[in-house]
């Protein structure tokens, strides 16, 4: 009976070999299973990663509570979203849902993910205290840009990397405008001359509101500290 056995077991394996699962270590002998398997991982990874972050992250912290002051509480079951995505794309805001999408197969590590709900949480916020016209008026989309990629800890990598090499100043806003502009194009279809001209225009405007942060978080005790000033202004505010 054992050699009856061999030959769909051969088979399988060839099978498997042709989808490239030999790829993943932790593979299963049936495909189906193998996928519905790892999609599930990848949206329980997120989860998790979601939830640590924001229980533990400062900057998330901060954000959810200026959301509340602000009359917008973050719902993290209704204003989140774990999704596959195409490209490299990490994360977006949804201002017709009011969710943030987080890309499952593109956010890997715990600080990655720190940093995506960071700055859609910005937008987020920008999204409930103005009334920001995201799809018609791309200098609104450049404002809400620089300050995410100002305030999220996008460019802090960078600087320590450029301390040595630049002004911290100089590269910091270097950083910023670059990366406002790379999400512009990323999200709408206009030219990168459009683009680089609403970010120039807003700029000086919109890298030096800080709101919610007070200041610009370089670091994650900054964040801390920003999050300590935030609450105790509003038990100022609730005592006035």
């Amino acid at each position: 009976g054992g050699e009856a056995a061999a030959p769909p077991a051969a088979e399988e394996q060839q099978e498997e070999d042709d989808f490239g699962y030999r790829l993943f270590p932790d593979r299963n002998k049936k495909p189906q299973s193998f996928l519905v398997r790892s999609l599930f991982t990848f949206h329980n990874r997120c989860q998790l990663m979601l939830r640590m972050t924001l229980d533990t992250n400062p900057y998330a912290q901060l954000l959810l509570e200026a959301m509340k002051q602000s009359g917008c509480t973050v719902f993290n079951d209704r204003h989140f979203s774990c999704e596959n995505c195409d490209g490299c794309v990490s994360g977006g805001f949804d201002s017709a849902t009011s969710q943030i999408v987080l890309c499952q197969n593109n956010i890997r590590h715990q600080s990655h993910m720190n940093r995506v709900v960071t700055h859609e949480l910005i937008h987020a916020f920008d999204h409930c205290r103005a009334h920001v016209d995201w799809f018609n008026n791309v200098k609104h989309l450049a404002c809400s840009e620089i300050r995410a990629a100002n305030l999220s800890g996008d460019c802090t990598l960078m600087n320590e990397i450029a301390r040595f090499k630049f002004g911290l100043k100089g590269h910091h806003q270097a950083c910023v405008r670059d990366r406002a502009i790379r999400s512009i194009l990323a999200v709408r279809k206009v030219s990168k001359e459009m683009a680089e001209k609403a970010v120039d225009e807003v700029f000086d405007t919109c890298f030096n509101d800080l709101e919610p942060f007070g200041r610009i978080p370089h670091s994650k005790t900054d964040a801390k500290r920003a999050y300590r000033d935030f609450q105790n202004r509003d038990r100022y505010n609730a005592n006035l």
